[in-house]
């Protein structure tokens, strides 16, 4: 099986698994990951919020995120490769042979020690204090106002 090109993540099952506070910590850091991969991906968190976008990460809330994911694998794995990212058997179960499998806590591991690009000599955001290039990601991401 090739690289997934689609991700699919367990929302609430991430969250705890990497110890997140809120699902916008959790949004962040899948919306980056994705981004330096250059892959997309779409997380479902039970509850109740409005769908959106950031960069490559969608975004969908779901009385019960289980059925979400489950046919999104389904709808997705035909056109191109799906990993579905959670601990959740019975989602796993029905998931299919042809989408790829992370546990929540293996997906956390891997993405914590996945390397970032190297920053060229001179780069601009060497000479910027790490306030000012947080709040500028946060712009860039449509978090800041």
């Amino acid at each position: 099986m090739s690289a997934p090109t689609y991700y699919l993540f367990d929302g609430h099952n991430l969250l705890h698994a990497g110890g997140f506070g809120e699902p916008r910590e959790l949004v962040d850091m899948l919306a980056s990951w994705l981004a330096l991969k250059g892959v997309r991906g779409t997380v479902v968190f039970d509850g109740r919020g409005d769908p959106s976008q950031i960069g490559p990460l969608e975004i969908l809330w779901a009385p019960h995120a289980d059925p979400v994911l489950e046919r999104l694998a389904a709808e997705t794995r035909l056109q191109e490769q799906v990993c579905l990212v959670t601990s959740d058997l019975a989602v796993k179960g029905t998931a299919g042979r042809r989408v790829a499998q992370l546990s929540s806590r293996t997906f956390m591991r891997d993405a914590e020690t996945a390397e970032l690009p190297p920053q060229r000599p001179g780069h601009m955001a060497d000479l910027l204090d790490p306030e000012t290039r947080a709040r500028l990601e946060r712009m860039r991401r449509g978090l800041d106002g």
